[in-house]
């Protein structure tokens, strides 16, 4: 008997193994399938190959789900292929992107298996391979975003893979632990959702901005796209209605066109409700209307107006609503005419003309962006842009998380457009000051710019530019950059530079306290190079230039280190500190109760007693929020809402200090809840009602309470004690139902 069931057991695996094998190589076939390109002979051998390789590395891995790990790389395949637009190389890459990380596959064996095109393949499979965890001091997500983003310059196709693999970690999240989906939520809101905006994504990176609301606010998304599916209909109807009486005077046109209603994303509704401080009824801009056309490149800005004029006709349009960037495309490459008109039953409609070659960049971006590369007058924005990327990578000893920052700055930025003495006009992003331009114009005429005409009058430096504004910039060959400096300038080459420039020189400074500190250590025959490590690691010096310099300006004195340490045997060694007479112990006072304890905290599920911990004061969470814990340098842990405006830079630069933090069913403490109530003031009991409410009927203690009018509007700041989150929401709700209340948001 037992030896059929061993047979039957054996026999079920092998249909699994078979039935897993056929998935495999179904999900290649379609990854084939979505090939566009033509593939000569070595294209296909080595897809073929890669395909092979990445089969036997990753047979015995399985992904979170369950399934074989290899569907992961051959779907990351697909969306380059399908969803950004990329050729046989890129799918070779993206089929072997995990191989050198999870596998004892090397580069080498990369390289040499793929013959002449092997060293290009290994080169992005490279930049696609984490770095190693023992390499990297503060933040290991910062390290690897580095890694990854210096490939940008040199093959765009890194980064394009690595967005491609991000999302199918997103779409297949729901198989990681919470902590660890907030975490990698917020790695994807921070840097790749910009930077697929900066490279023209749009379509990835909507997804990125909605997978992570629904990670980071499922109730939020939950209720939006419910709504969404109620009004679907409706939606529908009034863009049939809208579009109606355009079709006959387009026709007429005798140019091929076709109109689509675009819905709103979840994220972008949320935003608008956050921003506008209003309920989802009163967002009445959940669509927009694009009227796509196809015509050659030298009739594309003539047929976009020919368009925007039988809109205007058949429908009044919002004149300050009129955005050109057809005759100045974004930064990202964007070009469209936008316009709101009103349309039927009175309400605002975006309307966006663009022709189909335009809606390609739009919908793929930088991939589509060479396809079309001539075609147009315009200057390439990419080169100009990769260009401005360049100078945030000349500067080699930025530290991660600065470096991280300044390239983060140069990926949402709007522009202005000012002017040369000479009248040439120059792009700069929004929210530069003239120092930056001088920076923006050649990085010497930075270091030496001694003073600025903004518009022919001396401005500050810091002064910040406007369209139009005409900027000469006045240098000396004596002045240098100083501290003061960053505080002037808003960009990230700006910001580069000065740093650099800094660091030379207090590089230089500090050679004169590296002899004094060289010729201290060679007289007590200690080793140079240990003691320094030793003295860089006591002291928490980020770099030897900073301790260098500290010695030679007398911030840190030789004396005052050989007060701390002594050398002994060739060593340097840490004086022991001397011992203590021994005092009778004081009376002990009764120690307050840890705050864990009344809160009913699990930190990494353990009870939160056995840690030092506080509620962070930035987003005040209550029980029953969505909560992490941070792990600061000097005040123990902080408990954050996963919604905190905070939240999303620490688990994304610093995870390795974050950990899951959970409620426990139930507590009887208080916590502080803060809202923000707006409404129409009729003179008087707008107080008494709004307290009446609060205390009387819900039974909730009012913590503080500012409130004031302003010709008929009012304005009040509640600051709330509640048990939990669900008393919160009802006294959101009750307050909310109050007439005369138009809005009652908890602020974070």
């Amino acid at each position: 008997m037992a030896a059929v069931l061993a047979e039957n057991n054996l026999s079920k695996q092998e249909l699994e193994e078979q039935q897993e094998t056929l998935l495999i190589q179904q999900d290649y076939r379609k990854l084939l399938n979505t090939i566009k390109d033509k593939m000569d002979d070595v294209d296909q051998k080595n897809v073929r190959l890669a395909f092979e390789m990445a089969v036997d590395a990753h047979k015995e891995q399985r992904r979170k789900s369950g399934e074989p790990y290899i569907l992961h790389p051959i779907e990351v395949a697909r969306i380059c292929v399908e969803e950004i637009g990329l050729g046989p190389t890129a799918v070779i890459c993206a089929l072997l992107h995990d191989v050198v990380e999870d596998t004892s596959v090397t580069l080498k064996d990369i390289q040499e298996k793929f013959g002449d095109r092997g060293v290009a393949i290994a080169k992005i499979v490279d930049g696609l391979t984490k770095l190693d965890s023992s390499q990297i001091q503060e933040s290991k997500q910062a390290e690897n975003f580095r890694k990854v983003l210096k490939t940008l310059v040199d093959d765009v196709r890194v980064v394009l893979i690595k967005m491609a693999d991000r999302l199918h970690n997103m779409r297949t999240l729901k198989h990681m632990p919470k902590h660890k989906q907030l975490r990698i939520a917020s790695e994807t809101s921070f840097i790749y959702a910009p930077l697929a905006h900066r490279l023209g994504l749009h379509t990835i990176k909507t997804e990125f901005e909605d997978l992570c609301m629904k990670i980071t606010e499922p109730d939020q998304y939950k209720f939006i796209a419910k709504k969404l599916n109620e009004t679907k209909q409706a939606r529908h109807d009034y863009i049939d209605r809208f579009i109606e009486p355009l079709k006959e005077p387009l026709d007429e046109l005798n140019i091929k066109y076709r109109i689509v209603g675009r819905p709103k994303s979840i994220y972008s509704i949320n935003n608008k409700i956050k921003k506008k401080k209003v309920a989802f009824e009163q967002i009445y801009d959940l669509f927009a209307i694009r009227i796509l056309i196809d015509v050659p490149p030298r009739q594309e800005r003539f047929s976009c107006w020919w368009v925007y004029s039988i809109v205007s006709d058949v429908y009044q349009p919002i004149p300050e609503r009129l955005k050109d960037f057809i005759a100045r495309p974004k930064s990202n490459g964007y070009e469209s005419l936008h316009t709101t008109v009103s349309g039927p039953d009175g309400r605002f409609v975006e309307v966006q003309i663009r022709t189909e070659r335009m809606n390609e960049i739009a919908e793929r971006g930088f991939a589509a962006h060479w396809k079309y590369k001539g075609d147009t007058p315009q200057p390439d924005v990419y080169d100009v842009w990769l260009d401005s990327v360049r100078d945030v990578l000349e500067n080699p000893e930025s530290d991660a998380m600065e470096f991280i920052y300044d390239f983060k700055n140069n990926l949402f930025q709007d522009e202005v457009y000012v002017f040369t003495p000479t009248g040439e006009m120059k792009t700069i992003p929004k929210g530069a000051t003239a120092l930056d331009f001088a920076f923006w114009i050649h990085s010497d005429l930075g270091y030496h710019c001694t003073a600025v005409k903004v518009n022919d009058k001396i401005m500050p430096m810091g002064t910040e530019l406007h369209n139009g504004d005409q900027v000469t910039i006045i240098s000396k060959s004596t002045q240098k950059p100083s501290k003061d400096w960053l505080d002037m300038v808003s960009t990230s080459k700006a910001k580069s530079r000065i740093r650099s420039a800094m660091k030379e020189e207090q590089k230089e400074i500090g050679e004169f306290g590296k002899e004094a500190l060289e010729r201290k250590l060679r007289n007590a025959k200690v080793n140079f190079e240990e003691a320094v490590e030793l003295l860089l690691k006591h002291f928490n010096y980020k770099s030897r230039i900073d301790l260098f310099y500290d010695i030679a300006t007398d911030v840190r004195t030789i004396p005052s280190i050989f007060k701390e340490f002594v050398a002994e045997e060739g060593e340097l060694k840490l004086r022991e500190a001397p011992v203590k007479a021994v005092q009778a112990p004081k009376e002990q006072k009764e120690l307050p109760q840890k705050q864990s304890s009344k809160l009913g905290l699990f930190i990494n599920g353990e009870p939160a007693e056995r840690f030092e911990y506080q509620l962070a004061t930035c987003c005040n969470p209550v029980q029953g929020d969505d909560v992490f814990a941070y792990l600061t340098t000097n005040a123990g842990l902080k408990i954050h809402r996963t919604t905190c405006p905070n939240a999303e830079n620490l688990m994304a630069n610093y995870g390795h200090r974050v950990m899951k933090a959970d409620w426990m069913t139930t507590s009887n403490s208080t916590f502080v809840a803060d809202l923000k109530i707006t409404g129409i003031d009729t003179g008087k009991g707008v107080i008494e009602r709004l307290t009446n409410q609060i205390s009387s009927k819900l039974k909730l203690n009012i913590r503080s309470m500012n409130i004031k009018g302003y010709q008929g509007y009012f304005e009040a700041d509640l600051s709330l004690l509640v048990a939990n989150r669900d008393q919160l929401y009802l006294a959101v709700n009750a307050l909310q139902n109050l007439e005369n209340v138009s809005t009652v948001i908890r602020v974070k």
